[in-house]
């Protein structure tokens, strides 16, 4: 199977089978560009409440922000940043709920609808996925710098071939081990994660060159700032495709009980659009996409809110400009 179809069929496994969200593609370093398959957010005892504030991601300079519950703020002397950055970041956190503003004197100020909730998430937990260990790629270099940084709680591998005791030698002891079958929908435990360290000093290995590599040591306040732009921009983004392509061979298809799914009925399998679709494949045929409520789809088999009903206070002239 594809890599991509992989990630899908497991994402839409582990959805059906485990709480939290489940996400795809998240960086997870603070110096580089590794990026993460898939990301496990166990629900923390806050949970519920950050999925009533918005379904959106929040952006990171609005949760750091002096802007508060209380008296609403002018908007620039509550940020610590640039100001483009943090005029972009009001205009989101206002569009998605986050922030209510109203005017006085011809100046806009701010204030949280709703005390964000530090204790939302627990856990997080990556998986990369190698569907073929014959093609391995980085695969070993990657999983140690996971390890090194210890930026998630746990990193597992995921494959869907026979694993022998040589590959379980060229990996961290640390990275746990999944054998999953997409045909079956079996998940099987070949190795148990063992817990990284979070909440202490990490070492970023960055470029790898003949004579040298690249290495920064990362502090616990710096990993818990990255642990929560992960942690939301997981609950934001999910794992579902968006935009499904304008042909008549892909429909929405459905793998353990999850719909939402890119299937193309002239390959016969799960496509990725970006990759595979368009005028240039043999077997396009113009057409619209099929009719796809992701959002509502997602809502029903996971813990992400859709709509929830919030804690704006709504107040008299709150919204007039």
């Amino acid at each position: 199977m594809r890599e991509f179809a992989f990630e899908l069929a497991l994402c839409a496994r582990l959805e059906a089978d485990i709480e939290g969200i489940v996400s795809r593609q998240l960086s997870t370093s603070l110096n580089g560009n590794r990026v993460m398959d898939i990301v496990h957010v166990e629900p923390g005892p806050d949970f519920d409440a950050r999925a009533q504030l918005t379904p959106h991601e929040i952006p990171d300079a609005a949760i750091e922000s002096n802007v508060g519950v209380g008296t609403a703020r002018y908007w620039k002397d509550a940020f610590d940043c640039h100001p483009e950055r943090a005029r972009t970041a009001t205009d989101r956190a206002i569009e998605i709920g986050f922030f209510e503003r109203e005017r006085r004197g011809g100046r806009e100020y701010v204030r949280q609808t709703a005390r964000y909730p530090d204790d939302w998430f627990g856990k997080l937990v990556g998986i990369e996925n190698k569907p073929d260990l014959g093609r391995p790629g980085d695969l070993e270099a990657q999983l140690r710098r996971d390890v090194s940084l210890g930026l998630l709680d746990e990193v597992i591998l995921a494959t869907a071939s026979h694993v022998t005791g040589a590959h379980l030698h060229r990996i961290p002891d640390e990275v746990g081990v999944w054998r999953f079958d997409p045909d079956q929908g079996i998940r099987e435990v070949l190795r148990e994660p063992t817990t990284l360290s979070p909440t202490e000093c990490g070492i970023d290995i960055g470029d790898r060159r003949p004579t040298e590599t690249a290495i920064e040591p990362v502090g616990p306040a710096a990993k818990a700032r990255a642990r929560r732009r992960i942690a939301e921009r997981a609950y934001g983004k999910g794992w579902r495709i968006d935009d499904f392509p304008h042909c008549a061979q892909v429909e929405d298809g459905e793998y353990a009980g999850a719909r939402g799914m890119p299937y193309c009925e002239w390959k016969g399998r799960f496509v990725h659009p970006a990759a595979e679709c368009g005028v240039e494949c043999a077997g396009h045929e113009p057409g619209a996409p099929p009719d796809v409520d992701v959002d509502a789809e997602r809502d029903r088999r996971s813990s992400w809110v859709a709509d929830p009903d919030g804690r704006q206070r709504r107040q008299a002239g709150l919204d007039r400009f």
